[in-house]
């Protein structure tokens, strides 16, 4: 339950755009590995009439992927400075 609370907090969202901002930026991380958030997201937000049937809309597509892109490239790269 307490997780499901911290994904509705406007505060859990700014602090995982904080950190995506953070690892994009980065040059530790490669760039293989931001492409994995990056184009899926871009694709989506340019493209959404390809799923036509799916009833979600962009930015939750988007919240979803900078969550599992931030636990995904924190663990993979713990040595990015501002991270969690």
């Amino acid at each position: 339950m307490a997780r499901k609370r911290s994904l509705l907090s406007l505060r859990h969202w700014k602090h995982v755009f904080v950190r995506i901002y953070r690892l994009i930026r980065s040059p530790l991380v490669k760039p293989a590995d931001k492409l994995l958030f990056l184009l899926p997201v871009a694709l989506y937000w340019v493209l959404p009439d390809v799923m036509p049937f799916v009833p979600v809309d962009d930015i939750a597509v988007t919240m979803f992927a900078a969550e599992w892109f931030t636990r995904r490239a924190e663990s993979k790269y713990p040595n990015v400075p501002g991270g969690s």
